[in-house]
């Protein structure tokens, strides 16, 4: 069975460059949410195996989801993808439950890659 994915990021663009990488490699892409509060929803409703976390969102950051998921227990695991490659960042991600941390741009390889090891 190929894992369920919620893809989390404002830009279409991004969304469709992240779905179209994940389908092509057998990833089933349960949904996408374009803001924090969709993802929220989204993530406690559809309950995927991987989510993939935009750092910088119009309504709020991917820190402060995460904080959310950690804090009501949320299984899924969540890999974050952002322009934001601060390393102070990048660790509060890290501490906070992320599996990963992907700075864009980045490949197709790099993505699947990290996706495949969740």
């Amino acid at each position: 069975m190929s894992k369920s994915v919620l893809i989390v990021d404002d830009s279409l663009y991004m969304r469709t460059l992240i779905r179209d990488a994940l389908e092509s490699s057998g990833f089933n892409i349960a949904g996408e949410a374009s803001n924090g509060e969709e993802a929220i929803d989204m993530a406690f409703d559809l309950q995927p195996d991987i989510i993939t976390l935009d750092n910088i969102l119009p309504d709020m950051i991917g820190i402060d989801i995460l904080k959310v998921f950690q804090e009501e227990g949320l299984p899924s695991k969540v890999i974050m993808i952002s322009a934001v490659g601060q390393e102070s960042v990048i660790h509060e991600g890290l501490t906070l439950g992320a599996i990963g941390y992907i700075v864009k741009p980045f490949t197709s390889e790099k993505l699947i890659e990290q996706i495949s090891a969740a």
